[in-house]
């Protein structure tokens, strides 16, 4: 009975102590096996609750004042182009379709393993496709079947848009139609994120997810613009060519990764529709020319705002090996390839 007394006196102890803590703004840990027992949970998982505060051990609780809303994630689609600008084989040594139905159910799994978090956000995805198969399609239809969340398919009206491209870059050299493609189904995304209700995840159909990248971006873009106080781009991937040269970077801890400030990216990124609005016209530049790199109107555009990017990577470019914009470091691609294999019976 005694033993009984004191297991009950010790759990009042610590429910009191637990909602005057809450009340003053503060948590406790219990020391002797790292759990938080005001959030039910262990101090290894995700404490951060979403529009409200930003939970990192041992750095503490920061309050947050930029709520995210709304996520339109904008899947550009073209199955049947292998490469785009590369002659070298992709890892794995696939056809371009495999890639594309990866990628994307690598997105649908993330996106699954996150669904208490989009309770409180808006979710739409939606692929810009552009002369995929119809085998393809009815793969896409058949990974977004019977989703919490809307979706939809369309298809790339490319005679719309082509006519906006210049047919020489800035090279002077011919631009290829699988590059009019790229930069119409480019234009055709930016189109759609100008009236987004808040963050547009725009990215390529190469990208292999890990469970937790959206998750994880999103509460840094939380984290990050209410220490900022401003918008930001984030970048998913860690790039082999972020580590050719030393750089001088900006270090700062996301939701549960280390995130460095980069100059350069891919056209893979998440960013707001206020972004978007701001830098408009060079993110059309982008569309209508173009340049040497591709994405040079972007890498002026983080010569004034803030782009981040994760250490280790949360989505790999599944593209040539040796390819400096392809395979990130540290990440066991096999895996991950593995464990996004298309199952139609999923």
């Amino acid at each position: 009975m005694k033993e009984l007394k004191l297991k009950k006196k010790k759990s009042l102890i610590e429910k009191f102590l637990t909602k005057i803590n809450r009340y003053f703004g503060f948590e406790i840990i219990n020391n002797s096996n790292y759990v938080i027992p005001s959030l039910k949970g262990s101090s290894s998982q995700n404490l951060s609750i979403i529009g409200q505060k930003s939970i990192t051990i041992p750095m503490g609780s920061l309050k947050i004042s930029r709520k995210v809303k709304a996520l339109e994630i904008i899947f550009r689609s073209c199955a049947s182009v292998l490469m785009l600008s590369q002659t070298k084989k992709r890892i794995f040594d696939k056809k371009k379709e495999e890639y594309s139905i990866r990628s994307l159910n690598s997105l649908v799994r993330s996106i699954n393993s996150s669904k208490d978090l989009f309770k409180s956000i808006n979710l739409k995805l939606t692929i810009i496709d552009h002369n995929s198969d119809k085998e393809i399609l009815i793969k896409y239809n058949n990974i977004l079947k019977d989703q919490f969340f809307i979706s939809k398919i369309e298809k790339l009206d490319f005679d719309k848009y082509k006519s906006f491209i210049s047919d020489k870059n800035e090279k002077n050299e011919n631009v290829t139609n699988a590059q009019k493609s790229n930069m119409s189904n480019i234009l055709r995304s930016i189109e759609i994120s100008k009236n987004s209700d808040d963050l547009i995840y725009f990215v390529e159909d190469d990208y292999i997810h890990k469970k937790n990248s959206l998750e994880e971006m999103i509460f840094a873009y939380e984290k990050f613009s209410t220490i900022l106080n401003d918008e930001l781009f984030l970048c998913p991937t860690d790039y082999p060519y972020l580590y050719f040269s030393p750089e001088d970077t900006k270090l700062l801890i996301g939701n549960q990764s280390h995130w460095r400030k980069i100059d350069q990216t891919l056209c893979t990124f998440l960013t707001s529709a206020r972004m978007i609005n701001k830098h408009l016209d060079k993110l059309l530049s982008m569309c209508k020319k173009e340049h040497s790199p591709f994405e040079k109107p972007l890498h002026e555009i983080f010569k004034s705002e803030v782009c981040m990017s994760p250490i280790p990577s949360l989505a790999v470019h599944a593209t040539n090996i040796n390819s400096i914009y392809g395979i990130s470091p540290v990440v066991n691609i096999k895996k991950l390839w593995e464990e996004n294999k298309y199952d139609k019976n999923n």
